[in-house]
């Protein structure tokens, strides 16, 4: 008995039918803590997280928007050192074995044909995969993203999101890869037993968001690689956002995110999550702690997202006339091979964990005043009190951040305000 459990199952054998449909997946989305056009302590970040998914046996990672280079570059993002300098850390990561077995999704800027876009990059055993520009940019309220990007164009008579272009790589990448071109525009990553393909950040809060087409065309993993801000309740709207698209529309989401204050006025909140047909099987911080790297690692199951889409008779008529995304294969496999299946279970899901608004109110802007301090290198911060709201509620906040940058076992002596 113990040695047919051992021996690789036949063409004939029940086991062989099991080790198919099982389909086990095991995913790394993460939150780190960039900082704008640092783009040495940025490319260790993403380095660390890669190493961790890697080490839990993870065959896809993803990570937060513009990780590369940090959010909030602002006018930097118009010159162009900072396209140079994100392809030369690109190239740092093809140059190493981080992408060997792991398929990597990387946020960076990419100018094609002379226009700029927010880009994902996908990275797989030290090749370009592709490249997917992000469709709509976020422009209102603190977010400014016209000013650098344009919007990736979608000829709307045509079905799907259009033909790919090619996209000639720089000469640093090209002499690490052997690659000339690869294809840009929206694909999906056709592995050899699923489909995997992305959202950027603001395309989840859109009406006509890009998941809607790509589970219906067969996308069963979608990642989102996101810069969203801290605001008060926030949370619970991207928390809605992705529970409702997936509960809808069936599938796994992975959702990334920077994590504190990256040299502007704004704090991400992290809370990299994962979700599988509604429900939450994975979920970062979205204040505790003062890392830099979070890995959230999830093992999902396929099948489920297949009995899931299969058993929604009306989603299965829209599916079969849906527009085809345009695939970019690839010869490699994101199930754990059958030897781990049978040792594996699905993420067990949990209610998503939500922060008081007062929790919120402490936890948000002290975590960025301890980012900003220790980024700065200044020893600390001045504080007039004139005994009203502004100042005593600035040093009710200066005492949240000495509060957990202190060790619980209390404040050394020689460390005191």
């Amino acid at each position: 008995h113990r040695e047919a459990q051992r021996r690789p199952p036949g063409p004939g054998d029940k086991a062989a039918g099991r080790s198919v449909m099982s389909s086990l997946a095991r995913l790394a989305t993460c939150n780190l803590n960039q900082w704008a056009m640092d783009f040495r302590g940025n490319l260790e970040r993403i380095e660390a997280s890669i190493r961790e998914a890697k080490a839990a046996g993870c065959t896809f990672r993803t990570g937060p928007e513009l990780e590369v280079t940090g959010y909030s570059c602002e006018d930097s993002f118009l010159e162009a050192d900072t396209l140079a300098h994100a392809w030369e850390s690109l190239a740092a990561l093809l140059a190493s074995d981080l992408t060997d077995g792991i398929l990597c999704d990387i946020g960076m800027p990419v100018m094609h044909r002379n226009v700029s876009y927010n880009c994902r990059v996908v990275l797989l055993n030290r090749r370009v995969v592709g490249v997917r520009p992000k469709v709509c940019l976020a422009n209102d309220g603190n977010y400014r993203e016209m000013r650098y990007f344009t919007p990736w164009f979608i000829d709307p008579t045509s079905p799907g999101y259009g033909a790919l272009e090619q996209y000639y790589l720089p000469r640093i990448v090209r002499e690490l890869t052997g690659q000339r071109t690869v294809p840009i525009g929206i694909f999906a990553v056709a592995a050899l037993d699923t489909a995997l393909a992305f959202e950027t950040c603001e395309e989840l809060f859109t009406p006509l968001a890009p998941h809607i087409a790509l589970s219906l065309d067969g996308v069963e993993i979608i990642a989102n690689g996101s810069g969203s801000h801290h605001q008060l309740r926030k949370l619970q709207t991207r928390i809605d956002l992705v529970r409702g698209a997936t509960a809808k529309a069936g599938g796994v989401y992975l959702y990334a995110n920077q994590k504190g204050c990256d040299g502007g006025r704004l704090y991400f909140d992290g809370c990299a999550m994962a979700w599988v047909n509604g429900e939450c099987v994975a979920q970062g911080s979205q204040f505790e702690g003062l890392d830099e790297v979070e890995v959230v690692v999830a093992t999902v199951s396929l099948s489920d997202v297949r009995a899931f889409r299969a058993s929604f008779i009306a989603r299965s008529s829209q599916a079969a006339s849906a527009a085809s995304i345009p695939r970019v294969e690839v010869d490699f496999a994101l199930t754990l091979p059958y030897a781990d299946q049978l040792c594996s279970a699905p993420s067990r899901p949990s209610p998503p964990r939500l922060h008081s608004a007062m929790e919120e109110i402490a936890l948000g802007p002290s975590g960025w005043l301890w980012d900003y301090l220790r980024r700065s290198g200044q020893r600390g911060y001045f504080l007039p009190l004139s005994g009203g709201a502004d100042s005593s509620s600035t040093a009710a906040l200066v005492a949240a951040l000495w509060g957990r940058a202190v060790p619980s076992s209390g404040p050394d002596p020689d460390l005191s305000p």
